[in-house]
């Protein structure tokens, strides 16, 4: 069952477009995450939903209702600021009470919903303290009970948790995921943290420039994004990219990198043409490292210890090191030099404008004469 659905929704102030062309769709009982950098419209998404900025052009539908016109009370959302916003000479009971009393809920009702609230929250025994008697989780705790207590159909937030320290950050994602699978209830969430958002979300979504560059799973969109930004958005460190170019387009495509040299891939370029520019796309993870001896080989410009893990940076010629991810045991110093074995399964090709081309099924490559590089087997693909 579709509970939310934005239809080429738009958002304009004074001259300058906020969000464009925006078509999505959210099934009831779905943890979406949208993300992006800083002023690429989430944040003003979110509001749209709420009602507290005005739709430019499109609809907004909840359960099937347009519902562009009406006030933030009438459409059955419930919102979590980055800011807690608790009133300080309010007991944790009256701060989660308040919009109930606002919307003049019945006392035995209102009561009942207050205790089951603090109950999910772990709050039931701090229901008498005031905000300042209350930890940072605590009281975020107290903001999300009070959106929770008026038993909204969708749940919003705006950031929530930037405000914690690493830890509690930790802490109250766990709790959120767990909040969410007791309530099963939709919940839509706004961050610029890519770790909240692969731990959290049942389907991602990435804004780029006020439009919506990819929606996913958080597995589907880091193992195959559909353009360069998403690819390098998604995971820290972030994915390698090689200037590369097309020797000969086709359904498979024979590319020149530094790295790879020739090397035929089997990406669909016939839409493109000879000498066109390309980025190859590889994961830290998906790059292993061979000792040469000599001047051969390229240089080790750093290593990063991270305890459980090494992170190796390469010097290839370009503005940006290549990272590599090794085992902690591995013992690379800078200096080093070495040869580079990448994993062509999970190598990502993208053209001039960053738009990823489509990998087709490994098939036989058999290379073109006057190219003595060995071809790159099926079966590696």
């Amino acid at each position: 069952m579709i509970k939310l659905k934005l239809d080429n929704v738009n958002k304009q102030l004074g001259g300058l477009r906020i969000l464009r062309d925006v078509n999505l769709e959210i099934v009831a009982g779905e943890f979406v995450v949208f993300v992006g950098p800083s002023g690429c419209g989430k944040s003003t998404l979110l509001r749209l939903i709420a009602g507290l900025d005005s739709i430019c052009g499109g609809d907004l539908l909840i359960d099937g209702r347009r519902v562009n016109d009406l006030e933030p009370r009438e459409r059955g959302v419930g919102m979590v600021f980055q800011s807690y916003a608790l009133y300080p000479h309010m007991s944790v009971y009256d701060n989660i009470s308040f919009g109930l009393k606002l919307a003049k809920t019945e006392k035995t009702s209102l009561r009942e919903r207050v205790l089951k609230t603090a109950q999910i929250l772990q709050l039931d025994k701090l229901l008498q303290r005031k905000p300042k008697e209350l930890s940072g989780g605590q009281r975020q705790r107290v903001a999300m009970g009070r959106a929770m207590a008026r038993e909204p159909d969708i749940l919003l937030f705006d950031e929530p948790l930037s405000n914690l320290d690493a830890s509690l950050r930790v802490q109250m994602r766990n709790e959120i995921a767990r909040l969410h699978a007791r309530l099963a209830s939709t919940m839509i969430y706004v961050t610029h943290d890519q770790v909240e958002a692969m731990t959290l979300a049942d389907k991602i979504v990435v804004l780029n420039g006020g439009r919506i560059e990819q929606v996913g799973s958080p597995r589907e969109l880091y193992e195959r994004p559909a353009s360069r930004f998403v690819a390098g958005f998604l995971g820290s460190p972030r994915m390698n990219f090689l200037a590369a170019f097309l020797h000969a387009p086709g359904e498979t495509s024979l590319v020149e990198s530094l790295v790879l040299g020739k090397t035929p891939l089997p990406f669909d370029s016939s839409a493109l043409s000879a000498n066109a520019q390309l980025s190859l796309g590889i994961r830290p993870e998906h790059i292993a490292l061979k000792a040469v001896h000599g001047t051969a080989g390229i240089v080790v410009t750093g290593v990063e210890y991270l305890g459980s893990e090494t992170y190796v940076h390469l010097d290839t010629g370009q503005d940006e090191p290549l990272i590599c991810r090794c085992d902690v045991n591995a013992g690379w110093r800078v200096g080093d030099r070495v040869e580079l074995e990448l994993d062509l399964a999970n190598l990502h090709l993208f053209d001039a404008d960053g738009v990823a081309l489509k990998r087709l099924p490994p098939i036989n490559l058999t290379l073109p004469d006057g190219i003595k590089q060995q071809a790159v087997r099926a079966d590696a693909l």
